[in-house]
């Protein structure tokens, strides 16, 4: 018989080096996960993404047991990492932080596949543009 789901939690934690203090540490109490277990075994999964922001789902069964999966990062941070800046535009029409181009975009959008809901590369790709110019980054 399967195992009975208290609860789903969704956290951003940084990739190896995720922590039992806020912000992580009291989401997880307050779900019954063993905090320090979690920590362990997180960092253990992500050591070779370190730098990267890693959302992971959660799911908490009711004898306190868990289960994780690992997303990938967010599209914005991908984007970020590639133009090697720090955050986008405040106002992404009138002035832009940077240039992206295809072969970056494609990259990108093969990375996000497994977390996106496009069956193409082509709209996957689609789809990260559309990010990048929310950003103020241009797609050249």
């Amino acid at each position: 018989m399967a195992k009975k789901i208290i609860k789903k939690v969704k956290v951003i934690a940084p990739a190896g080096r995720a922590t039992p203090a806020p912000p992580l540490g009291p989401t997880l109490g307050q779900a019954g996960v063993n905090i320090g277990d979690f920590t362990k075994k997180f960092n253990e999964a992500t050591k070779d993404k370190i730098g990267d922001m890693i959302p992971v789902v959660i799911t908490v069964y009711e004898d306190r047991t868990y289960s994780f999966v690992l997303k990938t990062p967010p599209a914005s941070s991908l984007i970020l990492k590639a133009l090697k800046k720090e955050k986008g535009s405040g106002k992404p029409n009138t002035s832009k932080v940077g240039t992206i181009t295809k072969a970056q975009l494609k990259d990108i959008a093969e990375k996000k596949m497994p977390d996106l809901n496009a069956n193409t590369i082509e709209a996957a790709m689609k789809t990260i543009a559309g990010t990048a110019r929310q950003m103020g980054v241009d797609v050249k």
